[in-house]
C-alpha cells in the first residue's frame, strides 16, 4: 500500500488548485518527498470560518502503546465510517486533503511509481491526539480504496482514494453520506506506472589494494 508520495515545493501554486488559507508561498518550485511519520500540509474545512484551511498534521495515528510508532497509516474507504479509530472523525468532518505529484506502491519490494499526470487529491482522516507529557499530536491518515485498472498489475488491491475536483467541497465539508460518496476507485488514461529509478550506491572508499575509489 501507498507509503510514499511527491509533491510540489511551489505553495503558490498549490495553494491556487486547494483555494486554501492560510498560506506562505515559498521561493522554492522543487518536488518533495513524503514518508510515513513525516508532517504533511493538509487541506481541512473550518466550519467557523467557513473556508479552506492548510494545516501541519503527521502521517500515521499514534500506536496504543507507544505514540512515536505511526500505526495505522491508511483507513479503507468502505469501512471508514464504522471502524471505531476512524469513525468518529470522519462524522465530524475531520477530513482533508494531500495535493500530490505522484505515489508510490511497493507490493511485491519493489517501488513502483505512478504519476497521475496533474497534481491530484488524495483523501484524508485526520484526528488531535491528547498525549500525556507531549503537545498534542495533530495526525492523519491514508483513506484507500480498490485498485484501478493500471495497478491491477501489481499484487495489491488498494489504492490512494483519489478525489475528483468536484467531490473537494462534499468531501471536506459535506455530511458523512455525501463524503462516503467521493470515496471511489479512479481509472484514467493519463496515468502512467514506472519503475522507481533508484540512486546509484556510493563509491567505497580507495584501499591501497583497491584505490579506483580516487579516481
Amino acid at each position: 500500500m501507498c507509503g510514499k508520495f511527491t509533491t510540489r515545493a511551489d505553495w503558490s501554486e498549490i495553494v491556487d488548485l486547494a483555494q486554501a488559507q492560510p498560506a506562505n508561498p515559498g521561493d522554492e518550485d522543487s518536488i518533495q518527498t513524503f514518508r510515513v511519520i513525516n508532517n504533511l500540509r493538509v487541506i481541512t474545512w473550518d466550519s467557523v470560518l467557513g473556508m479552506r484551511r492548510i494545516g501541519v498534521m503527521r502521517w500515521g495515528f499514534p500506536h496504543p502503546k507507544d505514540f512515536r510508532r505511526p500505526q495505522p497509516i491508511h483507513a479503507r474507504a468502505e469501512t471508514v465510517d464504522t471502524v471505531p479509530a476512524f469513525a468518529a472523525a470522519f462524522r465530524d468532518g475531520q477530513r482533508g486533503i494531500v495535493l500530490v505529484n505522484s505515489f508510490n506502491e511497493a507490493p511485491d519490494g519493489a517501488q513502483h511509481v505512478i504519476t497521475p499526470g496533474q497534481a491530484i487529491g488524495i483523501a484524508f482522516v485526520w484526528r488531535r491526539f491528547e498525549i500525556a507529557g507531549q503537545p498534542d499530536l495533530f495526525a492523519c491518515v491514508m483513506v484507500t480504496v480498490p485498485a484501478n485498472t493500471l495497478l491491477a498489475g501489481l499484487p495489491t488491491d488498494r489504492m490512494p482514494a483519489a478525489l475528483a475536483p468536484q467531490d473537494w467541497e462534499p468531501w471536506l465539508a459535506g455530511s458523512p453520506q455525501a463524503a462516503k460518496t467521493c470515496l471511489t476507485t479512479v481509472d484514467d488514461a493519463r496515468w502512467t506506472m514506472t519503475p522507481e529509478q533508484r540512486k546509484s550506491a556510493r563509491r567505497a572508499k580507495p584501499t591501497v589494494s583497491d584505490p579506483g575509489g580516487l579516481f
